[in-house]
């Protein structure tokens, strides 16, 4: 079994109610892949979904640096900005998405999450405007395309709003 297959078949067994031992499935594999971007990724995931948010942290700033690409990419970007704000680091966490979203600008999960780290950071309307934003962008329907303009023209307004405040602008 190649390490692929083993860190799925990991994957495929895990219990988010109780991760530990998908923790320890993977320990042994990060012993001797210390520096493969999957495995880093793997294994931060794991103890995020365990509430070791700050354990998490480092272990998918190790698989950014180890080059992580694709698919796999972008779902560490969203559980990274995740991590950093559930610890509180809001515009870190913003930068992550700010970047993720320029590389997978085709991802409604990122703006979701970036619009969730917005509104935990009190800026709340740029939060719905953020998604309104993926409403006109992502949600195909003939209702919303019929008031695309005046939803886009809704979110430019609340948008607006906050630059308004600049105690909340940033």
């Amino acid at each position: 079994m190649n390490l692929d297959d083993e860190l799925d078949r990991i994957f495929a067994a895990r219990d988010r109610e109780n991760m530990q031992p998908t923790i320890d499935s993977l320990l042994p594999l990060y012993a001797s892949h210390s520096q493969n971007a999957r495995v880093l990724y793997e294994l931060g995931g794991a103890y995020d979904t365990a509430g070791q948010e700050e354990t998490a942290r480092g272990f998918y700033e190790g698989a950014l640096a180890a080059g992580l690409e694709g698919d796999l990419l972008r779902r560490c970007y969203v559980q990274y900005g995740s991590t950093l704000r559930n610890l509180g680091e809001y515009d870190k966490s913003r930068e992550v998405f700010a970047t993720a979203r320029s590389a997978f600008p085709e991802s409604p999960a990122l703006g979701a999450f970036e619009a969730i780290t917005l509104h935990a950071a009190g800026r709340h309307d740029a939060a719905v405007a953020a998604l309104l934003d993926l409403v006109v962008e992502f949600v195909p329907s003939p209702d919303i395309d019929r008031y695309k303009a005046a939803i886009s023209g809704n979110a430019a307004y609340i948008r607006s709003l906050e630059k308004k405040r600049p105690e909340l602008s940033a």
